[in-house]
């Protein structure tokens, strides 16, 4: 019978190794999110000197950033964008999150609301049971965005002239980049709620008013400038259009609802192309405009003759073009064109 061998003390590399390695694991994570919050402020510099080369200002009274280990969380007070144009967006605190593996992927949220100055009519107070955004492939055109605001009231400030719009259900803005330099464009606003002065006002007899916009433009590169004018401008030069999904509004029992056509803008700065439409209590509404001013008294009687011919039940389809400065409904110039900028 052979002697038993002395057991073997176990070697303390293999006890404390993984905990050496998870140290050095946590050192280095550590060390990367403290990289990252230098890059995050660094780029928000960046992008702030960018920006005023361009003739916007963008300042905050405070920045915090936080989050560790996992996330970035930043903490704007009293952030502020004045735009070249004169209008101005504030909030009184900003807050934003983006989970460290993809520091390029932000949501945004503004728990206390936002202040928008008008260029004339003074600021609006935004306030919201939620409003928040998300951002990702900034450097794409457009950037991959997101606006979200639910249970919205909007109040002049002391001082400043009321705004049209008192409050919404919803509102909603997408924007994604496509291929062969194309993008994506979403908006709606969902039951409105406003003293609409004019032509609106008349048409939505005090009920609220609802707006679908969808659409897929060409050369979204070219929609670039220091301001919305210059900007159409440039797209408009370069050869973009806007290819119609859907375009809905109702005001009150009123209807448009275009599910086709191909929009763009001329040298003046008004609408051009054409929609086809189904519109629902069409006779009213032109009746609205003939009482606005809108269009002449021959106009309502034309169109309202074209519309007659067409009617299917309640609903009549028509094709509206915008064409020279003017919007045509079949044969009938019924008013100018929409202004673009």
């Amino acid at each position: 019978m052979s002697p038993r061998k002395p057991l073997q003390k176990p070697r303390r590399l293999g006890l404390y190794g993984p905990f050496l390695l998870l140290l050095i694991a946590a050192i280095g994570w550590s060390v990367a999110w403290l990289w990252l919050r230098g890059e995050v402020e660094r780029r928000m510099d960046a992008g702030q000197a960018s920006l005023e080369q361009d003739g916007y200002q963008l300042s905050w009274a405070s920045r915090a950033i936080s989050g560790y280990p996992f996330r970035l969380d930043v903490t704007l007070g009293d952030a502020r964008l004045r735009a070249p144009s004169g209008w101005i967006l504030a909030a009184p605190i900003l807050k934003g999150e983006a989970f460290a593996h993809a520091p390029d992927h932000w949501v945004i949220v503004a728990d206390d609301g936002v202040v928008f100055t008008r260029r004339v009519g003074g600021s609006v107070v935004v306030k919201a049971k939620a409003l928040r955004a998300s951002l990702s492939e900034a450097d794409a055109h457009p950037p991959r965005l997101s606006i979200e605001g639910l249970g919205l009231t909007f109040a002049a400030a002391p001082g400043a002239n009321p705004f049209f719009i008192t409050a919404a259900d919803e509102v909603h803005l997408h924007t994604r980049a496509g291929p062969n330099d194309q993008g994506a464009a979403y908006f709606e606003l969902d039951q409105a709620k406003a003293n609409f002065p004019g032509l609106i006002g008349r048409i939505a007899q005090g009920r609220p008013v609802s707006l679908i916009a969808d659409g897929v433009y060409s050369h979204a590169g070219a929609l670039d400038g220091r301001d919305w004018a210059s900007a159409v401008r440039a797209w408009s030069a370069a050869g973009g259009a806007l290819n119609v999904r859907r375009m809905r509004v109702a005001a009150g029992q009123a209807l448009l609802d275009a599910s086709a056509g191909t929009l763009g803008v001329d040298g003046d700065g008004r609408l051009s192309g054409s929609l086809t439409a189904r519109l629902r209590q069409a006779p009213r509404t032109l009746t609205a405009m003939g009482q606005a001013g809108a269009i002449s008294p021959g106009a309502v009687d034309s169109a309202g003759a074209v519309l007659g011919a067409r009617a299917r039940g309640p609903t009549t389809t028509v094709t509206i073009d915008f064409q020279a400065g003017q919007t045509t409904l079949g044969p009938v110039d019924i008013a100018p064109a929409p202004r673009i900028y």
